[in-house]
């Protein structure tokens, strides 16, 4: 059965920092392509982080670059998403995604609150 399990999300003041971990099973997680999603509500779904299966490669959307790193461990089959000078603005629902072409497997999410 294929998992993607969120956490590490919370309440953090302005300027502070979080980490996201997804820890995936059920699937050849090497093989996947991960990404990050957030979504807040009323908003469409927006991608955050991406990183290639070895992860040699990241992207990331114009509103988090050089505040958020994407980074993962094949060994642990875990992807994180280390977010630094949070704003209220990123105040989403936190969602990995793993993706080949043919296929794309979600997780439940965590919730990250920016708020003093």
């Amino acid at each position: 059965q294929v998992q993607l399990v969120e956490s590490g999300g919370g309440l953090v003041q302005p300027g502070g920092s979080l980490r996201l971990s997804c820890a995936a099973s059920g699937f050849t997680f090497s093989s996947y392509a991960m990404n990050w999603y957030r979504q807040d509500p009323g908003k469409e779904r927006e991608l955050v982080a991406t990183i290639t299966r070895a992860g040699g490669s990241t992207n990331y959307a114009d509103s988090v670059k050089g505040r958020f790193t994407i980074f993962r461990d094949n060994a642990k089959n875990t992807v994180y998403l280390q977010m630094n000078s949070l704003k209220p603005e990123d105040t989403a629902v936190y969602y990995c995604n793993a993706a080949t072409r043919f296929v794309s497997y979600w997780g439940q999410g965590t919730q990250v609150t920016v708020s003093s």
